[in-house]
C-alpha cells in the first residue's frame, strides 16, 4: 500500500473513536449498523445568467472543481422554458457529489475555515433538515473558500450544499452533524 491509501482523514477517524460511540450513548441503538454515518455530501451552483453567456457555467464547474478537488459536472436543462429563455440542453450551472475520503476532507473544510469566514455568522438554522435526515444549507458567496483566487472571480455565486446521511430522523441528523461540530443553532 502506497502512503496516500493508508492516510485516513481527520473527521473519518474522529467518527470512528469518538463519534459513534456518542452517538450510541445518546441514542441508545442496539446495533451498531444502526449508528447514522454520512453517506455523501452534494454541492451545488446555480449560473442563472448562463442563459446569456454559456461560458458562467463552466466557471462555476471550474470553481466548483477547484473548492472540491473532484471533477464537476454541468448540469443541463432538461426541457425548454420560454419565459425563462431557457432552451433544452442549455448549460444552467454545476454540481458535485463528494464521498468516502474527499467528503470527510470538505466537511472538514467547511466547518473549520469556510463557515467562519461567512460575513456576520450568527449558525446554521436547526430546520434545514428534511425530514429523512439530510441537511441542506447554502452560502452566498462562493469565495469563502480559500482556494478561491479572489482576483480572477468573474462573479459572486451562491451556492448549496446537501449533506446527505443515513439518521432515520431530523433528531439524529442534527445531533450527528454537532457531533462534526457543525455549528447548528438550538
Amino acid at each position: 500500500m502506497s502512503a496516500a491509501e493508508k492516510y485516513t482523514p481527520r473527521l473519518q477517524s474522529e467518527y470512528q473513536k469518538n463519534i459513534r460511540k456518542a452517538m450510541q450513548d445518546k441514542f441508545e441503538y442496539k446495533n451498531v449498523m444502526e449508528i447514522p454515518k454520512m453517506t455523501k455530501i452534494v454541492l451545488n451552483i446555480g449560473a442563472g445568467e448562463s442563459t446569456t453567456d454559456s461560458r458562467k457555467a463552466q466557471s462555476a464547474a471550474d470553481d466548483l472543481t477547484t473548492i472540491t478537488g473532484q471533477k464537476a459536472v454541468v448540469t443541463r436543462a432538461k426541457k425548454s422554458i420560454a419565459t425563462f429563455k431557457v432552451r433544452e440542453n442549455m448549460p444552467l450551472g454545476a454540481k458535485v457529489t463528494l464521498r468516502g475520503k474527499n467528503m470527510y476532507e470538505f466537511m472538514d473544510r467547511l466547518v473549520n475555515i469556510a463557515l467562519p469566514r461567512v460575513r456576520d455568522f450568527r449558525g446554521l438554522k436547526k430546520n434545514s433538515c428534511d425530514g429523512r435526515g439530510n441537511y441542506a444549507l447554502g452560502l452566498k458567496e462562493h469565495i469563502v473558500f480559500p482556494e478561491i483566487n479572489y482576483d480572477k472571480v468573474d462573479s459572486m455565486r451562491g451556492m448549496d450544499i446537501v449533506i446527505c446521511t443515513t439518521a432515520k430522523t431530523d433528531d439524529e441528523a442534527r445531533a450527528l452533524l454537532k457531533e462534526f461540530k457543525l455549528p447548528i443553532k438550538d
